[in-house]
């Protein structure tokens, strides 16, 4: 019955634009659409082609003009939704989409819930569940890498890997059955190394989509980055480089940062989630301790470390000190100001981290470096937007759930278990795999899934 509802929501941006579009969807788009809209051509909505528009005027239920408006019709079934689709653009005003839509609502429309629009994509077969859960990552992707895995997700990249793994198991899977079921029919015997050859493609495959939804994991959520350093080693000003702007007071004066600043920012396309912190070092300045304080806590548990030493003097032995105490692993070395006369004893530093940059900040010079070594600690360098990979906890999951199912099946042969046990393994990692494109899904799944999106997509 829910499905039946015509629905109606807005569907461009809350903030004010140029273009403002109201969305209805279902059965009664069309007639709810010639309720409120007005053609100078005098022509209904109701009379319009698919993939027409229309100019005239929106109007209330008491007949008062809100505003001009297109009326562009999109039929059943193909429009977004698979249902008739008709969008109402006016001007991107907030009053003016917000009257607009509770005029459609006083026609007839249902308010759309979260998702509704793409929700019925999926269900009139208009895409998969992973194309769908694509969708909002199109519309949250914080940067270009991101977004462009997301477009791969949405054109069905990440179905078509999942289809062909599907495919293969399947083949095992049917195989296994027949043979069980009529080995006296001509059924050729199920060949072991076949068998296994067929589950260890199938486990590398699945490990490498595991593989990279950590990967993706880094471009879609961002790093938690901290910059670090002894006071006056140009913290500061790495951090107004990266972020194009000056987000942080830089002087002169050893100990201005007292306090932790925070902005997002893209290096090489990946999104940090940057903090600069406070000068490490010993102090009796009470204000300038808690800075102190602060930089430590979000050091113990930052996924990147951007450690900055000043070429310009020699180590401290708080910095020899802070040099053991910091993971190589999680750690960038920046030497700094190297446009200054270098003081600096390198070797001790090159030693400890095996990725590390000379910049100078202040110029902006050796950024790209900089770009080469983060990427080459995250492991981004193998991430390939394109292929179609894992972008949701939820995919993940159900991949996961896959792969221990085959290493089940590879156990089961190894132990000379009979070919009944070695099936059920085989048909768990297919479930697992329809649960995840959504043709074998349960409706509480999907509510999760689209309880997410805005509404209006």
């Amino acid at each position: 019955m829910e499905q039946e509802k015509t629905i109606a929501a807005i569907s461009t941006g809350a903030a004010p634009g140029g273009i403002g579009i109201v969305r209805l969807s279902g059965r009664e788009a069309r007639v709810v659409a010639d309720r409120v809209f007005i053609a100078r051509s005098g022509r209904p909505v109701a009379g319009m082609k698919g993939y027409t528009a229309a100019l005239g005027t929106v109007q209330d239920s008491a007949g008062e003009k809100l505003d001009d408006a297109v009326a562009l019709v999109f039929a059943a079934p193909k429009s977004y939704t698979g249902e008739d689709v008709v969008e109402l653009s006016v001007h991107g005003g907030l009053t003016v989409t917000r009257r607009v839509l509770r005029a459609v609502l006083e026609a007839g429309a249902s308010p759309a819930g979260p998702g509704e629009f793409t929700r019925r994509a999926f269900l009139h077969g208009k895409m998969d569940l992973t194309q769908a859960e694509a969708v909002m990552e199109l519309i949250s992707a914080g940067g270009e890498q991101a977004a462009r895995a997301a477009q791969a997700g949405s054109s069905g990249a990440l179905s078509r890997r999942i289809v062909a793994l599907r495919e293969e198991l399947a083949g095992l899977a049917a195989h296994l059955a027949a043979w069980a079921d009529f080995p006296d029919e001509g059924v050729p015997e199920v060949e072991e190394q076949e068998l296994t050859h067929g589950l260890a493609h199938t486990e590398e495959a699945l490990r490498e989509l595991l593989a990279g939804y950590e990967r993706g994991a880094v471009f879609r959520e961002g790093v938690a980055t901290v910059i670090a350093g002894r006071p006056n080693a140009g913290k500061s000003t790495l951090m107004n480089l990266l972020a194009g702007r000056q987000r942080s007071i830089v002087t002169s004066i050893p100990g201005t940062t007292r306090d932790v600043v925070e902005d997002t920012v893209l290096l090489g396309g990946i999104p940090l989630r940057l903090a600069d912190t406070a000068g490490l070092r010993d102090t009796a300045d009470p204000v300038e301790s808690i800075g102190v304080e602060a930089a430590k806590e979000r050091l113990a548990t930052a996924q990147l470390i951007l450690a900055v030493f000043d070429s310009s003097q020699q180590l401290t032995e708080e910095e020899r000190r802070w040099l053991e105490e910091l993971d190589p692993a999680r750690t960038v070395a920046i030497i700094n100001k190297t446009d200054l006369e270098p003081v600096l004893e390198e070797k001790a530093i090159l030693e400890r981290f095996p990725r590390t940059v000379r910049l100078a900040a202040s110029e902006g010079r050796g950024l790209e470096d900089l770009e080469h070594a983060v990427a080459d600690l995250l492991g981004t360098a193998a991430f390939q937007p394109l292929d179609g990979g894992l972008f949701t906890e939820r995919q993940r999951e159900d991949v996961r759930t896959a792969l221990a199912a085959i290493q089940e099946a590879r156990q089961a042969m190894a132990l000379g278990l009979t070919w009944d046990a070695v099936t059920v393994c085989v048909e768990d990692a297919l479930s697992a795999l329809y649960a995840l494109t959504g043709e074998r899904v349960s409706e509480e799944v999907v509510d999760r899934v689209f309880e997410e999106f805005c509404v209006g997509k």
